[in-house]
């Protein structure tokens, strides 16, 4: 009979992301961002006609948003250029074609968009232009195309984050850190907080008009979970509307119709999806179609819209009617793979150095595949966990044998307000130690053995590999790095600009926290880093720039150390290719391969 051999990287790799969608106001046309083609585009399905996905706005950039005008006689999107996350404001016709630029200019300024006018005549954005570090408000009119600036951002970086239905009520986020967002409404030269104690530190988001006069909006004030709170503008009472217990609610939805909310939880690795009736306060739990719901669209009709994911589903999009019964609009799969040919994780936990419970997802190689070496992965953020939603690297690495371990250590989201903010000023310490605890319990548990283990990270994740290289080197076969952190120092002052403000908080002063930084940068650590490494890096990327990965490869490269790097000229923070994609995690896999025994 015929053999065929094990799928390729390149399967796993063909399946596309969806990063977002929007859905017309006559529900006829529902449009999303894909990389389908190889490249992020606009697509779109109709509606009403069951269709295929057909290609809705050609320009082969990453893009931010998609928006339609509520008469049906344009769509906003927004573009950068090759990863550099200056994203700017195009319009295209209402039935697509060649995205035009509508709110641009200096293509090193950002200009996110904001808030669209329930007629469409005005575009509300926030924009670095004059203000890089704190960003300003303004409202373009498009009949006469004027702009008007309705706020300056001082103190913190500011954004609109909405406008009331009579547009003459805003409401501001003001950043000073992942964990400290505060929220002000405006009106007029009047100006209040959304909570009682602004100087607390605390986050509020996710903010509503439910009328002119009444914002609903989520934080967790005062809570370990986010809950949702509502402020009134005539009486300027905040108080609490709902809390779930151990849930942080990370999305809030409003149907004016119905006067119903849903809600988005966050509970561990995975979401839960709800139903709140304002008027009677019922709570009723729905039916999530997958795992993760990553965007929530609730239309004027009531349909519900989920673009969401799970270990084994990549990124798809669903409908229902009743927030039960879901129908797949797209049918995002992997090449000539199953669902059962994958792998779902195994929820563990174990104490750290501190006996602190940390929890991890073990994605166990089918034993079949199995080829006895595992990958341990520090997750980026590192305010953000690893969830059980797909990743192409996890089951392309899996299906090739590798074991997968991924922790959620101290920092990580879903878990309280208080773990969060454990790895504020402490990027290298706690964290490290919760990694160690876990690849001790790696071994402890016979999952994998002291001479079979690869360390792999991206982002924050890569800066945990290099630090745990350079400290911990003993424990590993091989390191890759992906656009990681290598030097603290250098790494507060290459931010994005907007990014400065919240940096002390987050990761400390390099004047006054000098030995610390100096403790917890992975370049001090040369000596030690004697493991065969591969480095990637995005030569655009704004967020941990090419100098960071250039620094420790010529170092390490100086000292006659077995490097290899990797740049990508046209990518920035991750990768929106499709062939770069599929080149780097097939440099990744032959890697391992050849540091094997």
């Amino acid at each position: 009979m015929i053999q065929f051999p094990k799928p390729t990287v390149e399967q796993f790799f063909r399946t596309y992301v969806i990063g977002g969608f929007a859905v017309s106001k006559d529900e006829k046309r529902l449009a999303f961002i894909s990389n389908l083609n190889g490249k992020v585009n606009l697509w779109a399905i109709d509606l009403d006609k069951s269709s295929f996905p057909y290609l809705f706005a050609h320009h082969d950039e990453s893009a931010n948003f998609i928006k339609f005008d509520p008469e049906n006689r344009y769509v906003l999107t927004g573009y950068d250029k090759d990863g550099d996350e200056n994203y700017q404001i195009y319009a295209l016709p209402f039935n697509g074609g060649l995205p035009q630029p509508l709110i641009t200019g200096d293509p090193q300024e950002k200009y996110y968009f904001a808030h669209l006018s329930k007629d469409g005549k005005r575009v509300y954005y926030v924009t670095s232009e004059g203000n890089p570090s704190m960003l300003n408000t303004k409202v373009r009119n498009l009949e006469d195309g004027t702009d008007t600036l309705l706020n300056e951002g001082e103190v913190s970086p500011t954004q609109l984050a909405a406008v009331s239905e009579n547009e003459d009520a805003f409401v501001y986020l003001r950043s000073f850190a992942n964990t400290y967002v505060t929220g002000f409404v405006k009106k007029g030269e009047d100006t209040y907080p959304l909570t009682p104690d602004p100087e607390k530190v605390h986050v509020s988001f996710e903010p509503v008009f439910t009328d002119d006069k009444t914002i609903y909006f989520l934080t967790d004030y005062e809570s370990e979970y986010s809950y949702v709170a509502k402020f009134d503008l005539e009486t300027k009472e905040f108080a609490n509307v709902l809390t779930i217990e151990n849930e942080s609610i990370t999305t809030l939805k409003w149907n004016k119709t119905n006067k119903a909310f849903y809600l988005v939880t966050e509970k561990g690795v995975t979401d839960r999806l709800y139903r709140y009736e304002a008027r009677s306060r019922k709570l009723e739990q729905l039916t999530a179609p997958t795992s993760l719901v990553e965007q929530l669209v609730i239309t004027e009709t009531g349909n519900l819209f989920v673009l969401g994911r799970s270990a084994t589903i990549p990124h798809n999009i669903f409908h229902s009617q009743n927030g039960i019964d879901w129908e797949s609009l797209t049918d995002n799969r992997v090449l000539g793979v199953s669902e059962e040919d994958m792998v779902d994780p195994e929820v563990v936990s174990y104490k750290s150095f501190d006996d602190m419970e940390i929890e991890a997802l073990l994605f166990k190689a089918k034993p079949e595949n199995d080829n006895g070496y595992t990958i341990f992965w520090p997750h980026g953020g590192p305010q953000a966990a690893e969830r059980e939603y797909f990743r192409s690297m996890f089951q392309s690495f899996l299906n090739r044998g590798y074991t997968i371990f991924a922790p959620n250590f101290r920092g990580s989201t879903g878990y309280g307000a208080s773990f969060v903010k454990m790895v504020e000023q402490d990027w290298g310490h706690g964290p490290r130690l919760d990694n160690v605890a876990g690849i001790e319990w790696l071994f402890e548990n016979g999952i994998t053995d002291r001479e079979k283990l690869f360390l792999v990270g991206g982002s924050y994740g890569g800066y945990m590999a290099l630090l745990l290289h350079g400290r911990h080197p003993e424990y590993f076969k091989a390191v890759i790095d992906i656009f990681g952190p290598s030097d603290l120092f250098t790494f507060v002052n290459s931010v994005p600009t907007h990014w400065k403000p919240i940096m002390e908080r987050w990761i400390g002063n390099p004047e006054r926290d000098k030995e610390r930084f100096i403790k917890d940068s992975p370049v001090t650590y040369l000596e030690t880093m004697t493991k065969p490494m591969l480095v990637i890096q995005g030569a655009k990327d704004p967020r941990v720039v090419k100098e960071e990965s250039d620094q420790i490869v010529a170092k390490l490269k100086e000292k006659g150390r077995d490097v290899e790097y990797l740049v990508l000229e046209d990518e920035g923070h991750g990768f929106s290719k499709k062939e770069n994609e599929i080149k780097v995690y097939s440099l990744m896999l032959d890697f391992m391969e050849r540091h094997q025994d």
